[in-house]
């Protein structure tokens, strides 16, 4: 199957984004060594895609929140099915068809976007100032040669951290600058998808189905992990677009959340008494990092002073008021 025509796409959207912050006056030339026409034609090729698919997102959250709702069913299954893998599965798969809940709707989102990725990644590998009279998937002679020689900081956004000798020559870079910047946003890349993942798990936190927590595990260690290799392969601007992806990311789902907030699990009511050995802890408000306000304590009444009762065999005691003899009046 062609890809072509994900490639004509992407390659439409950065000219045309391009085109519009040309027309606004945003200089077409290096600016503190940076093309930021073609910087911000990545950025809002993000904004794009992400306009577009926001109903996919919010199909997520409404997926997500139907499985957090199903938590409680869930543990049962495990608890009655406890040892046989199989009849767990089965009825686990029955019970989220008929809530018309989806495990995998979580991941559609990031799924879709993999095209788009494979497109932008493929498009910027074919950029190349030494090719003249090149055109490509719509492109003009000039707006070829205009995004080959584009830069962030003196660094090619067609260069790459493992790039070779003779593509950093053909590229006209130098390769200490390019190995810095791409690096410097690999990092970057790594820290803002790991806090995504662990954005939303500290608002909904862990699930109870094993394939769910195995999802979530996946998204918040495997993913950083695996761009550690990976992202040395990365031309410097699909590592812009993954930034901005991951910070586009960030800002919704905190909106989401806040506007939407998941729902609370209920305690058991019954819970053992404080004491002064163990004191309890104030709840956390899970933040971006895990850190919030401590939830002010509930204020514990004060037990009223213990009477203590007569021994047995004391005698009892007279109130000396009631035992005094009345005053004669003579």
């Amino acid at each position: 199957m062609s890809l072509d025509w994900i490639y004509y796409a992407i390659s439409w959207i950065l000219l045309t984004w391009h085109s519009a912050w040309d027309a606004i006056g945003v200089p077409v030339g290096a600016v503190l060594g940076t093309n930021f026409a073609w910087i911000l034609a990545i950025v809002f090729l993000v904004v794009t895609v992400r306009v577009i698919l926001f109903p996919v997102f919010v199909k997520q959250i409404k997926s997500q929140r139907a499985m957090q709702a199903l938590q409680p069913k869930v543990k049962e299954l495990q608890e009655k099915h406890k040892g046989d893998r199989e009849t767990l599965q089965k009825e686990m798969m029955e019970l989220y068809k008929k809530e018309k809940a989806n495990p995998l709707m979580g991941c559609l989102p990031m799924f879709l976007q993999i095209p788009v990725f494979l497109g932008l990644f493929h498009v910027l590998r074919r950029l190349d100032p030494d090719k003249q009279n090149q055109t490509l998937y719509g492109w003009t002679v000039d707006q070829f040669q205009s995004a080959s020689q584009a830069k962030l900081f003196t660094a090619p956004i067609a260069g790459k951290f493992g790039s070779t000798a003779d593509e950093l020559a053909s590229l006209g870079a130098n390769g200490s600058t390019v190995k810095i910047i791409a690096g410097v946003l690999v990092l970057v890349m790594i820290a803002t998808t790991y806090l995504t993942s662990r954005q939303m798990i500290l608002k909904t936190g862990w699930a109870e189905d094993p394939q769910q927590r195995m999802i979530q595990r996946l998204m918040l260690y495997g993913i950083p992990a695996s761009l550690l290799i990976s992202g040395a392969i990365f031309p410097i601007g699909v590592i812009i677009y993954w930034v901005t992806n991951n910070l586009f990311t960030l800002g919704q789902q905190q909106w989401v959340l806040r506007k939407f907030p998941p729902p609370v699990t209920a305690t058991k009511k019954t819970a053992a008494p404080a004491t002064s050995r163990n004191p309890v802890q104030p709840a956390k408000s899970g933040g971006l990092f895990g850190r919030g306000k401590a939830a002010p304590p509930v204020p514990v009444k004060a037990a009223p002073p213990k009477v203590a009762g007569p021994k047995p065999g004391a005698k009892p005691v007279n109130n000396p008021k009631k035992s005094r003899p009345a005053k004669r009046q003579g």
